[in-house]
Parts: C-alpha cells; sequence; structure tokens
C-alpha cells in the first residue's frame, strides 16, 4: 500500500544543512585517502579483485536505476521503491569497497604510453565523474529522505536531478575501470 502524498511538509533547513555537511566530509575523506594516503599494500596482492567488484556493483547500481525508473513511469511504486532501495545499497557496497581498495592499494594511475586515451579517461575521471559524484551524494542522500518522510512533490522534484546524474556517475565508473583494465 503506497502512503498518501505529503504536499504541506518542509524539509527542516537543519536537516539538509546535515546532509551536505555529510557529504562534504565523505568527500573530503575520499579525496585525502585517493590522493594523500599511502597505501598499505602496494604490491597489490590483497584483495585484487576490488577494482572489478567496484565496476560491477556500478553496473548493478545502473542497472536498478534503470528499472526503477521504468518503474516509476508505470506507476509501480513499490517495485520503484525497491528498485531505489537496490541501488542504494548496490552503492552502499560499492563506496565500501572504494574505500577498502584505496587504503590497501592507493590510486591507479593510466599508463602514459597511451597519450590520446589517457586524456579521455582522465576527460571522463576528474571532469563529469569525480565532479558529478561528489554532487551526486547529498542529492542521493536528500531524495532518498524526501521520499521516506513522504514529501513526494519535493522528492519528484529533485529526482529529476539525481537520477540522471547518479546514472551518469555508475556508468562512467565501469567506463573508467574497463578504461583502465584495458590498458594496464
Amino acid at each position: 500500500m503506497q502512503a498518501a502524498p505529503s504536499t504541506n511538509l518542509r524539509t527542516p533547513p537543519s536537516v539538509i544543512a546535515t546532509i551536505i555537511g555529510i557529504s562534504a566530509v565523505a568527500s573530503l575523506f575520499l579525496a585525502w585517502l585517493v590522493y594523500y594516503h599511502p597505501p598499505v599494500d602496494v604490491a597489490g596482492t590483497r584483495l585484487a579483485f576490488l577494482p572489478a567488484l567496484d565496476a560491477v556493483l556500478n553496473a548493478l547500481c545502473a542497472i536498478f536505476l534503470i528499472v526503477g525508473y521504468r518503474f516509476i513511469r508505470r506507476r509501480q511504486f513499490i517495485a520503484h521503491r525497491n528498485s531505489m532501495f537496490g541501488a542504494f545499497i548496490v552503492s552502499s557496497v560499492f563506496l565500501v569497497a572504494y574505500v577498502v581498495n584505496h587504503v590497501l592499494h592507493g590510486d591507479m594511475l593510466f599508463p602514459k604510453a597511451y597519450p590520446t586515451a589517457r586524456f579521455i579517461y582522465l576527460w571522463i575521471l576528474l571532469t563529469p565523474h569525480i565532479l558529478l559524484a561528489v554532487v551526486c551524494l547529498p542529492m542521493i542522500l536528500i531524495t532518498f529522505f524526501l521520499s521516506l518522510t513522504g514529501r513526494f512533490p519535493a522528492h519528484r522534484k529533485l529526482a529529476r536531478w539525481t537520477y540522471p546524474i547518479w546514472l551518469y556517475v555508475s556508468v562512467s565508473g565501469v567506463i573508467v575501470y574497463a578504461m583502465l583494465a584495458a590498458y594496464r
């Protein structure tokens, strides 16, 4: 049974500020981890499957998002909710695996021997992928908060922006992994 949409609920600014604050701290931590933290397993012998797992999790997230979008277009609210929870859970597991991978192995660099492919890789990675991932985190959390608290009109307005950005970040994550794997 679908809960009746609330139309008069205002989201407290403190909730939005808290979500943005948590997202900013998480993004700063990830930047520190990727670019400044020395890897524990430089040889990459422990849990070497983590980059591939991250790509699979990103692909699964993209599938959940696309399926969830189709469900909402068909007004299948429960199926949509379940798909979005699937995307959220898979993304959360991705984040844990991503952190563990970077703690152990550090950042993987694209080989300089392929300058054109490296330029494309870096453009995808640095410009849209990383920037949109940073923007997307609070958007995902706020979109979920709005849904879980019955603020469906506001949820719909924000989800129109969250969905394509989240989908792009997930798909471009798979592309980044595939390019690294192909040229290593």
